[in-house]
């Protein structure tokens, strides 16, 4: 039993931000943590996206705030590819790395105050825990991928929460672009 997908989601936040300090602080650690941040945020992103977004579309009334949430996830994920690309002892490596920070703590902050708090009044105890073995098969799944290869479906899927039209005629290249641009 996995839990409930509130509590879940908000665990895997305060993993990413425990990795954040580690990053900070230990320059020396930077070529073993960026592969395990880079994995839990992809995986983490895409199994909201997959099992969490629409749920909290649908049953709790959070599109605008869902639409917002893909559009902060594409540009972290452009952020960890950036990253990946830099090396992790230069100055360029400090300035992806704080914007990287300053993105998912806004955006995790956004989502603790607002679509996490309202899942918890709107959906019961069943339908999280629910979500939560959802979440967790999910995020397990996506455990490994790498950041900006997303496969067309999971870019389909994005578009949809990011409430992006006529996405099924489109590239993954423009799929993408449409993404970001959103909202």
């Amino acid at each position: 039993m996995a839990g409930d997908v509130v509590d879940l989601i908000m665990q895997d936040h305060r993993e990413v931000e425990r990795l954040f300090g580690e990053l900070e602080r230990h320059p020396e650690k930077r070529p073993l943590l960026v592969p395990v941040l880079s994995s839990l945020l992809t995986a983490h992103s895409r199994a909201e996206e997959a099992e969490v977004y629409p749920a909290a579309k649908g049953e709790a009334d959070e599109s605008d705030e869902v639409a917002h949430g893909q559009k902060e996830h594409a540009e972290a994920e452009q952020l960890l590819v950036k990253l990946n690309g830099t090396d992790p002892g230069s100055t360029q490596f400090d300035k992806v790395l704080s914007d990287l920070v300053e993105a998912v703590t806004h955006h995790v902050k956004e989502e603790e105050t607002t679509v996490l708090p309202k899942m918890r009044r709107e959906l019961n105890e069943a339908r999280r825990r629910e979500l939560g073995e959802a979440f967790v098969t999910s995020r397990t799944s996506h455990l490994g991928d790498r950041p900006g290869e997303a496969t067309k479906e999971e870019l389909l899927t994005q578009a949809r929460n990011a409430g992006v039209t006529g996405a099924s005629k489109m590239g993954k290249e423009e799929i993408a672009r449409q993404v970001v641009q959103s909202s």
